[in-house]
């Protein structure tokens, strides 16, 4: 059994901690699609700690924590990150386990990122310049380093070929930037990569499903940042929702069972494109400063607004949730009035459908009101505590969606979740 935990916006839902909340009752958790550009954040004996690319379960001395094929892999974060779960007493090479299908990104791609970024101008997209769009498309042209191939004797042959391809391209830019101290970065943590458990993923998931352990699949970004069905071109470069799981951990569809998705209370958006609901005004502000909304990865501020129910709506369809997660309630308490996107207006229609190209679309929000619940909620523990306001707002966004808000969470710490 497979159990999909993914975010439905645009990323920044608070995945990390629900993943380390459901943890305890999964044998695995798994990795299946993104990059170090996907930050998960969680609280560890009160002390934050942001993974990268390591799943959300490697605090959990019991629970294997696998990076599959559908993950690009960046071994110099991977060995940062590694060292620094280290120090929490966690050994990594007792419970992280690597696909050797899984894409290497390597340091022409961070190159080649930044230089199409450069060249774009006004029209970047906002990348986070972590080298994925490149390593993707490395994947599908199929020029990619596997992790796998570091085993090979041919490894640094391979390389330079590759790196030699990269450096054609960057030469089209007019882009000039010295890697080598980067690629000695690199190749030291190679080194340490190989000390790591490297597998051949799509067997040992499919065995250990056979003997009845359970599967958490954890996804990075969000589903509106999804390469097909996310707000293209301002997308990721990989499938984020879960259809993904199949292809980029190597199960079939018939394993998949519950999908648990997140979503804010509201919505956020770092980098750039559509964002109907965004507010840039006070609220907007007042959201951000409470709600710390600033980048896991990148520091940068993100953009605030309420939350869109023609885009949760339309993830939750994509992906087949059974069951959603409302993070970050209590950023909401202090709110006299709340809004909700109902409807998109475009040329003075009404749409309840998100359209095929959002970017360059005039679009108002139709909005519906509720009252705030005015209350500290960081302290509730038990469902018949949640403020009567509170349960209305979770109530129409249940009956909109159609899919169930079963946890709510009010606060970062662990114990800070509600069953509803």
């Amino acid at each position: 059994m497979v159990d999909v935990l993914l975010g439905l916006q645009w990323g920044d839902e608070g995945k990390g901690k629900i993943v380390d909340y459901f943890a305890p009752k999964y044998d695995i958790i798994a990795r299946f699609q993104g990059g170090p550009n996907a930050g998960h954040t969680l609280y560890v004996n009160g002390q934050k700690m942001v993974l990268h690319q390591i799943p959300s379960g490697i605090f959990h001395q019991h629970i294997i924590n696998i990076i599959g094929n559908g993950v690009v892999l960046d071994p110099v974060t991977l060995k940062r990150e590694c060292d620094a779960v280290a120090a929490y007493g966690i050994d990594v090479r007792k419970n992280l386990f690597i696909s050797q299908r899984t894409n290497l990104i390597v340091p022409t791609h961070r190159a080649l990122d930044k230089a199409s970024e450069l060249q774009k101008g006004d029209a970047k997209i906002g990348s986070t310049l972590k080298g994925i769009g490149p390593a993707y498309m490395d994947k599908t042209g199929r020029n990619a380093l596997r992790v796998g191939d570091i085993l090979s004797p041919s490894f640094d042959a391979q390389y330079k070929e590759l790196r030699t391809k990269h450096q054609t391209l960057l030469n089209n830019f007019n882009f000039t930037e010295d890697i080598s101290a980067a690629e000695q970065e690199f190749f030291d943590a190679i080194e340490f990569l190989r000390t790591l458990n490297i597998i051949n993923c799509e067997y040992f998931i499919n065995k250990s499903l056979a003997e009845g352990k359970k599967v958490l699949a954890e996804g990075a970004q969000g589903s509106m940042l999804d390469i097909d069905f996310g707000t293209f071109p301002f997308v990721t470069s990989s499938n984020t929702i879960s259809a993904g799981v199949c292809t980029g951990l190597g199960v079939s569809p018939k394993q998949i069972n519950e999908v648990l998705g997140v979503t804010k209370a509201y919505c956020t958006r770092v980098g750039g494109g559509p964002f109907p609901t965004e507010l840039n005004d006070a609220t907007g502000e007042e959201l951000r400063r409470i709600g710390s909304e600033f980048g896991a990865t990148t520091g940068r501020p993100r953009r605030c607004g309420w939350i869109d129910l023609v885009a949760l709506k339309f993830a939750c369809m994509i992906n087949g949730v059974t069951q959603l997660i409302m993070t970050k309630a209590d950023v909401l308490d202090s709110f006299e009035t709340l809004n909700v996107c109902t409807a998109y207006k475009i040329n003075g229609q009404e749409h309840t459908e998100v359209p095929f190209q959002m970017s360059g679309v005039d679009i108002d929000p139709v909005w519906k009101s509720f009252s705030g619940w005015k209350i500290d909620s960081t302290s509730i523990k038990d469902a018949g505590s949640l403020p009567e306001t509170m349960t209305t707002y979770i109530d129409f966004i249940n009956k909109y969606v159609g899919a169930p808000v079963k946890y709510v969470s009010n606060g970062p710490g662990r114990e800070q979740i509600v069953a509803i």
